[in-house]
């Protein structure tokens, strides 16, 4: 069984920065794309970043030039450097794999951001 296990989340102060990582346990076969998606209270689910398999980046208007997605996704590894942090960030960041029969989700790691 396939599992997204994230870690990295924490409390900081605006302008700080903080590190997420992303690894799969289990074998999945043909990940095409892999990354970050954020959820703040009362809010929608929203795209933070995604990494495709050939290494192209696709981000979040909200983060472009603050965040940094980097990894294999290809092998079921990504980080997110997050700098310049704003309270605006704070959420739940799940990892996340899309695939055409079910979509993968990690548990959630809490980011805290306070002004």
């Amino acid at each position: 069984q396939v599992k997204l296990v994230e870690s990295g989340g924490g409390s900081v102060q605006a302008g700080g920065s903080l590190r997420l990582s992303c690894v799969t346990t289990g074998s999945m076969f043909r990940i095409n794309s892999m990354g970050w998606y954020r959820q703040a209270p009362g809010k929608q689910r929203e795209l933070v970043a995604m990494l495709s398999s050939i290494g192209t980046p696709n981000y979040g208007d909200s983060v472009k030039g603050r965040f940094t997605i980097s990894g294999d996704s290809a092998k079921g590894t990504v980080y997110l450097q997050m700098n310049k942090l704003k309270p605006e960030d704070t959420g739940v960041y799940y990892c996340h794999i899309p695939r055409p029969e079910a979509d993968y989700w990690g548990q959630g790691t809490q980011v805290t951001v306070s002004s």
